[in-house]
C-alpha cells in the first residue's frame, strides 16, 4: 500500500473541537444509559439518577457514648457540695454506644464520669481508669447506686432520629462519582442497589506484523506488544471497560473486518499503530473506506500521527504506535470522550507548580510539545529536569514528576526559564527527591532501591551527564549531589584538582562511593583478540567512545596520550554514548568491537572485560546539604552492609572506603 500523507495537521484545540462537534451532531457522545448495581460494588461508578435515602440514620434514639442513661430532670440540683444519689433500674440504666434509649429517659452520662457507690467501694477511692474495668457486662450488677456532682441537660450524648440522614433526603445527586464515603452514606440510608451509568465499552485493537506477545520468542524486528495493556489500564482508571482484541497483522482486509465487528459491541474504538506515514500504516485509508476520517495529524509532540474518525456511528481514535505518543494522545482524546459518555466534567486539570528549567531545551516550531520532567527542590527553588524526549521512551513517563507544555510558536526553553509543570505526583513526594547529577554507575540503581526500601518517602533521581557535567551542575546550583571520577593527568589525583578549577567558591564534602575497575569491553571470547589499548588503532577494530566530559573519556584520553596513541587513528573515536550500559549494549549488538567501561556493565551483557585501570568514584556534596536529614540517610545507606553486599554482587568494585569522607591531601 502506498505511503500516507497527513490529511490535516490541526492544533490540539482544533482537533478536539472538530471531533467533539462531529460526535455531537450524530449524538454519539451523549451520556450512556443506566444499569443497576449493588451499592457495595458501586465504587468509582457514576450515578445516573439522584439517590434519596429510604430510611433515617439513626432510625431510633441511640446512646452516643458508653455510660448510664438518666432522666435529666432527676439530675437538677446536683453539685459538688450537694451530690445526688441515683439508683439502678429506677433512676438510671447502664447503656452501651448504639443502644436504644429507654422510654422516658433523655440523657446519657459517660462511663468515666460516674461515681459508683456500694458497700465495697467508697466514693473517692475508685480511680477513673478502673471504672471501665469494673463496669462492664455482668459486673454492672455489683453497682446499685451512683453519685453525680453536676446536672445534665436533655439530649446529652444522645443521637436523635435522623441526626445524620433523614428519610427521603438527597444523599447523592446525579452524575456523581461514587467514593468509599458515599458507599457508607448510601448503605446507612438503606440503599441496597442504585442506578449508575453504564461503563463505556472500548475496543482496543493493536496492529502490526512486528508485534508479539510476551513469552513468544524475541528476535530482531519483533516487539513485545504492551501498548494495549497500558491503554486498558487507563480506560479502567477513567471509568471505561476495555476489550483488547488479538493483534491484527498488516493485512488491510483483516483490519477492516475487525473494525466493523468492533462497532457492533463497543461504544468507542481505539486502534493502536498504523496511523503514521509508513507504507504499512493504512489505518486512515481503511477508516476512510468504511467511515469518515475527521482528523489525521495533530500538531503535538509526541502524538502527531493521531487519527480521529467515525465508523458505523462509532467514534474511532487511531493512536500512534510509539508508547509515549500512545499515552499522550489517549489522554487528550480518549479520556475526554469517556468522561463525556459518563457525563463527568472534562475540564478537570492536573495541579500545577511553577518551576525553573535546569537545562536549556530546543523545540520545533509548529508543534505543541509535551515535555516530561523530573522535579527537585534546590535551595528552595523548584527545578525542572527534562527527561529523554523520544516518542518510544516509555520510561520517561514512568520517571516523570510532571509535564511541561511548550507552545507551538516557541522554539524552546532557556536555562532557568520559569515554566508551569502539570503534576503527575504530589508535591510531598517531589520535595523529597534527591537529585544526583554526573557520572553513571550501576550501583546508583542499587543505592536508589535501597534508599526507597528503607525510607519510602525518598527518591534518588540521577542524571547521567558525565563527571564534568556533574561539577557544572553543582556550580550552577541545579543538583544536590554530583558523582565524578575525573583523573587529573598532572597530579594523578581524582576529582579535587577539578573541584578547585571549576567550583573553587563552594564548600564541598567528598565522599567515596567505590573504587572500580575500568577496562575494555569486548565480545564474549574476544574474537578480535584485543589485548591492549594500541589494538584500538587496528583497521579491523570499531570502537565506541564515551561523551566528552565524562570521567571515562578523560581516563581514555590520558592513557592514549601516555602511550603516544593518536585518537584520530581509532575508528569510532568520535562515536559517543552516555552510559556504561549503552557502551556495553553497542558491543553486544555487534555495532562496535570494543568500548571503554566498567566491569559490571560488561557482566550485564555477558561480555568479556580487559582491565586497564582502577579508579576512585566519588559523591560530591555541597556543605549546605551535607548535614540535611535526607543526605545523611543516603550516606547511612551507602555505609550499610546490605548495600555493599548487593553492590559487590555486580562485580568489579572495591567498597572498603565506601561512605568515607575523602580529604584533599
Amino acid at each position: 500500500m502506498k505511503r500516507n500523507i497527513y490529511l490535516s495537521k490541526l492544533t490540539l484545540e482544533e482537533a478536539q473541537e472538530k471531533f467533539d462537534k462531529a460526535l455531537t451532531d450524530l449524538r454519539i457522545n451523549q451520556p450512556l444509559k443506566g444499569e443497576i448495581v449493588s451499592t457495595e460494588n458501586s465504587l468509582k461508578r457514576v450515578t445516573a439518577e439522584p439517590i434519596f435515602a429510604k430510611i433515617s440514620s439513626p432510625h431510633y434514639q441511640a446512646a452516643a457514648m458508653d455510660g448510664v442513661v438518666v432522666r435529666a430532670r432527676d439530675t437538677y440540683g446536683a453539685s459538688e457540695s450537694s451530690p445526688l444519689k441515683l439508683r439502678i433500674n429506677k433512676d438510671f440504666y447502664f447503656i452501651n454506644t448504639g443502644n436504644p434509649i429507654p422510654f422516658g429517659f433523655d440523657a446519657v452520662i459517660k462511663i468515666e464520669d460516674i461515681n459508683p457507690v456500694n458497700k465495697e467501694i467508697c466514693y473517692g477511692e475508685l480511680k477513673k481508669e478502673n471504672i471501665n474495668e469494673l463496669i462492664r457486662g455482668e459486673e454492672d450488677e455489683g453497682i446499685e447506686e451512683i453519685m453525680i456532682f453536676s446536672p445534665v441537660v436533655p439530649g446529652q450524648h444522645i443521637r436523635n432520629i435522623g441526626e445524620d440522614i433523614v428519610a427521603n433526603q438527597l444523599l447523592i445527586p446525579v452524575n456523581h462519582l461514587i467514593r468509599p464515603v458515599d458507599i457508607g452514606a448510601l448503605l446507612s440510608g438503606g440503599i441496597e442497589h442504585l442506578l449508575v451509568r453504564q461503563k463505556p465499552k472500548v475496543a482496543v485493537i493493536p496492529t502490526g506484523n512486528e508485534l508479539i506477545q510476551l513469552g513468544e520468542k524475541i528476535v530482531p524486528g519483533k516487539i513485545i506488544e504492551y501498548n494495549s495493556k497500558m491503554i486498558k489500564g487507563l480506560i479502567s482508571e477513567w471509568g471505561g471497560e476495555a476489550k483488547v482484541y488479538e493483534i491484527v497483522k498488516d493485512i488491510p482486509g483483516d483490519l477492516k473486518n475487525v473494525l466493523l465487528e468492533a462497532t457492533i459491541e463497543n461504544d468507542i474504538i481505539v486502534v493502536i499503530a498504523g496511523s503514521s506515514a509508513g507504507s504499512k500504516d493504512f489505518t486512515a485509508e481503511i477508516v476512510k473506506d468504511i467511515g469518515e476520517v475527521l482528523v489525521h495529524g495533530v500538531a503535538i509532540i509526541p502524538g502527531k500521527p493521531t487519527i480521529l474518525g467515525i465508523v458505523n456511528k462509532t467514534p474511532l481514535i487511531g493512536l500512534p504506535g510509539y508508547s509515549v505518543s500512545t499515552i499522550i494522545s489517549a489522554e487528550q482524546f480518549l479520556k475526554p470522550l469517556i468522561f463525556k459518555r459518563l457525563n463527568l466534567p472534562i475540564s478537570k486539570k492536573r495541579k500545577k507548580v511553577n518551576a525553573r528549567m535546569a537545562y536549556q531545551v530546543v523545540s520545533r516550531l509548529g508543534n505543541e510539545e509535551f515535555l516530561r520532567v523530573r522535579l527537585g527542590d534546590i535551595a528552595g527553588k523548584i527545578m525542572a529536569y527534562p527527561l529523554p524526549r523520544g516518542s518510544g521512551v516509555i520510561t520517561s513517563l514512568v520517571e516523570a514528576d510532571g509535564i511541561v507544555r511548550i507552545p507551538s510558536l516557541k522554539e524552546g526553553l532557556d536555562f532557568e526559564e520559569e515554566v508551569y509543570v502539570e503534576l503527575y505526583k504530589d508535591m510531598d513526594t517531589i520535595m523529597n527527591n534527591i537529585i544526583v547529577t554526573g557520572s553513571h554507575d550501576l550501583i546508583l540503581d542499587i543505592l536508589r532501591n535501597e534508599l526507597q526500601d528503607n525510607f519510602s518517602n525518598y527518591r534518588l533521581v540521577s542524571f547521567n551527564v558525565g563527571s564534568m557535567g556533574g561539577l557544572i551542575a553543582l556550580k550552577q546550583n541545579r543538583t544536590h549531589l554530583a558523582t565524578a571520577h575525573l583523573l587529573d593527568p598532572e597530579s594523578g589525583e581524582y576529582n579535587f584538582p577539578y573541584l578547585k578549577r571549576v567550583i573553587p567558591q563552594k564548600e564541598l564534602v567528598v565522599v567515596n562511593l567505590a573504587y572500580r575497575e575500568q577496562g575494555m569491553i569486548v565480545k564474549k571470547g574476544n574474537p578480535k583478540n584485543i589485548k591492549e589499548l594500541r589494538d584500538l588503532t587496528r583497521e579491523d577494530i570499531k570502537f565506541i567512545n564515551r561523551q566528552k566530559g565524562s570521567g571515562t573519556r578523560v581516563l581514555l584520553d590520558y592513557l592514549l596520550k601516555k602511550k603516544g596513541i593518536n585518537p584520530l587513528n581509532i575508528r569510532g573515536y568520535s562515536r559517543e554514548e552516555y552510559t556504561h550500559l549503552m557502551v556495553a549494549s553497542t558491543v553486544a549488538e555487534g555495532n562496535a568491537d570494543v568500548g571503554l567501561g566498567i566491569f559490571s556493565a560488561a557482566r550485564v551483557f555477558g561480555l568479556d572485560f580487559i582491565p586497564i585501570a582502577k579508579e576512585r568514584y566519588d559523591i560530591i556534596i555541597p556543605k549546605d546539604y551535607y548535614h540535611s536529614l535526607k543526605i545523611q540517610r543516603l550516606l547511612n545507606i551507602i555505609r550499610s552492609d546490605e548495600f555493599k553486599k548487593k553492590a559487590l554482587s555486580l562485580g568489579g568494585y572495591d567498597l572498603s572506603q565506601s561512605g568515607t569522607v575523602i580529604k584533599n591531601e
